[in-house]
């Protein structure tokens, strides 16, 4: 040892007992212990399995197993493989499936309430009343008629005394003939009595499906459409007679369907479906040349539509 080594122990010993720190060992033990200290390097340098995919392939992996409680692990594959040109066995693919927690239900063979309420909301019209207090302070109400899978108005209007005859009335100028709609929601206001459900079903082949008590939500798109009626419209007008409100409610669902974009629509337009896809590449902001951008006044300026037109050469 060399004079620095040495000085160094010396220090060393006025700190801590050193003699209590001796071991006394067979090369035996000393030899297991190495191996032991090299089993656990390699171990951790090894890292046994394969590598783990990418985080982007991961997340879709779950993404797909969220969005689609019906299929499997092989599907999933399947769809990789097939779709997307990502090849990984069903094997692989269960490694990286989410966990569900405990206290929910495993993984179904039916659709969600979400999927088969859009399956079949072109075969669904719900209806509600909404009141509108004129200028001298009396009520009206206005019944509107909404087609679930388009967003469409299909009628609005107005009376002073809503009696079931007049609801059956306007289901009459509503819907024609031939139909293609099996379901009506509605509260359970007095209006839609039991008599106006059945004739309902022998006039127009149409279920009433009543909402339960107290439950708006069960009839969330129409009660939407409520709140869109007071926002975009009574909100901001004072209805003079019952006439004057009709011919302003006329006004503003012709806006609705023919103008207004919706969002649940993709966004898009209930008479003309959904709108465009919006563009992904260079041109995403065009400008139509000899062209300006018109706008079409609704109930005098409250709204406002717009569009491309040509300019005269």
């Amino acid at each position: 040892m060399t004079d620095a080594a040495r000085l160094s122990l010396i220090l060393l010993s006025r700190l801590f007992d050193w003699k209590k720190a001796l071991v006394v060992v067979k090369p035996d033990t000393l030899i297991g212990w190495h191996r032991k200290g090299f089993k656990l390097f390699w171990r951790w340098k090894s890292r046994p399995g394969r590598p783990a995919l990418p985080l982007e392939i991961r997340e879709l992996i779950a993404r797909m197993a969220r969005e689609n409680p019906t299929w499997g692990q092989a599907r999933v594959a399947a769809e990789l493989s097939l779709k997307l040109g990502i090849f990984l066995s069903p094997r692989t693919v269960r490694k990286y499936w989410p966990q569900e927690p405990s206290d929910c239900r495993k993984r179904i063979s039916s659709q969600q309430w979400t999927t088969f309420v859009r399956n079949h909301a072109n075969a669904i019209v719900a209806s509600d009343f909404l009141v509108a207090v004129t200028a001298r302070f009396p009520f009206l109400y206005v019944l509107v008629i909404l087609e679930l899978g388009s967003r469409r108005i299909l009628h609005c209007n107005v009376t002073a005394h809503p009696t079931a005859e007049w609801t059956a009335q306007q289901f009459r100028e509503a819907i024609p003939s031939e139909h293609r709609y099996r379901f009506l929601i509605h509260d359970r206001d007095s209006i839609f009595s039991a008599e106006f459900d059945n004739e309902l079903a022998r006039g127009f082949r149409l279920t009433a499906l009543r909402t339960p008590p107290k439950s708006p939500q069960a009839n969330a798109h129409c009660e939407r459409l409520v709140g869109t009626v007071r926002r975009g419209c009574l909100d901001f007008l004072i209805p003079l007679t019952e006439k004057h409100l009709r011919r302003l409610l006329h006004e503003w669902v012709r806006h609705y369907n023919g103008g207004r974009p919706h969002r649940s629509l993709g966004p898009g337009i209930p008479d003309q479906g959904r709108g465009p896809t919006l563009a992904t590449g260079s041109n995403r902001h065009p400008i139509i040349k000899a062209s300006q951008v018109s706008a079409r006044s609704v109930l005098r300026g409250l709204h406002q539509e717009y569009a491309w037109d040509r300019i005269a050469a």
